[in-house]
């Protein structure tokens, strides 16, 4: 993905109901491992991001949060 994820540190990911990402990699030398970078914007503006090895990761924990959400909302 050739956007920025962030400017001054804050997300990109404005549009309620999208979401971003950006693979990179992280660590010295042979140790380098590939990252993803996730940002997710509900619908209601909550941010939701996360680092993970992969996107699925990344979308398995955004569902964790949404399903989560979900019962808060449906406990008011």
């Amino acid at each position: 993905m050739a956007t920025r994820m962030t400017i001054n540190g804050v997300s990109t990911c404005t549009e309620a109901g999208t979401e971003k990402y950006e693979r990179f990699q992280s660590g010295i030398g042979r140790r380098k491992r590939p990252l993803v970078q996730y940002d997710y914007r509900h619908t209601d503006g909550e941010l939701f991001a996360c680092v993970k090895p992969t996107l699925d990761e990344c979308r398995t924990a955004r569902n964790k949060w949404l399903n989560a959400k979900q019962g808060k909302e449906g406990n008011r």
